[in-house]
């Protein structure tokens, strides 16, 4: 069977579902890679399979409202949850990561909730950060809703017509065609990652001279 009609196998709703709940958990705290999972799903948008529009609505979705159950969740706990965080899963929610992402938050304020979407540490730690740290609902609120839309959006939408420019070089390479479209898609997620990590580590260097 061809690639293309292995895909049209695929029950669009699933992947809906998929990028929904995935991005939501990612967005409440819980690590899951909801970046790759959106930018599969945008390619297989950009197949056809699914739909662009839909695919970027179920991803601002499932950030906006992850985020806001995480900010609830980080209000409640505080800083205990953290602590206990901290010692169960110290790779994602250890002493350096938490006191980078409250450096962060003291410099930017509500930006740290809108650009931390577009960073993997802060997508995680944002809302319950936000929340244990007692900033403001609206101002979270605001900050989360465009930071959700904007990434969610700008993602499906870049790796959407990069996907449909790289099935046009490579039509008729069936597997091969689509694993290099992902990869494509993938290395240029893995650099626009780094370039905003130097901007934010541009500062600290600084101040430390």
């Amino acid at each position: 069977m061809h690639v293309e009609e292995w895909l049209q196998t695929i029950p669009a709703v699933w992947v809906y579902v998929l990028v929904g709940a995935v991005i939501g958990l990612e967005s409440l705290g819980i690590p899951l890679p909801g970046e790759i999972v959106l930018v599969s799903a945008a390619l297989l948008s950009s197949k056809g399979v699914v739909s662009p529009v839909v695919v970027g609505v179920c991803a601002s979705a499932g950030a906006i409202i992850g985020d806001s159950i995480g900010y609830y969740i980080g209000w409640k706990g505080g800083r205990p949850l953290f602590d206990r965080l901290g010692r169960r899963f110290p790779k994602h929610f250890g002493p350096p990561h938490i006191a980078k992402a409250e450096r962060l938050f003291d410099r930017w304020g509500m930006w740290a909730v809108f650009f931390g979407r577009f960073v993997a540490l802060l997508r995680i730690l944002a809302g319950p950060l936000a929340g244990a740290l007692r900033m403001p609902y609206w101002r979270f609120l605001v900050a989360n809703v465009l930071g959700g839309i904007v990434w969610a959006g700008g993602t499906t939408t870049a790796i959407y017509y990069l996907g449909i420019v790289a099935d046009k070089w490579l039509k008729g390479f069936s597997w091969v065609g689509l694993v290099a479209a992902l990869l494509f898609g993938l290395g240029t997620t893995v650099w626009l990652k780094r370039k905003v990590r130097a901007a934010e580590d541009e500062p600290e260097s600084v101040s430390a001279r």
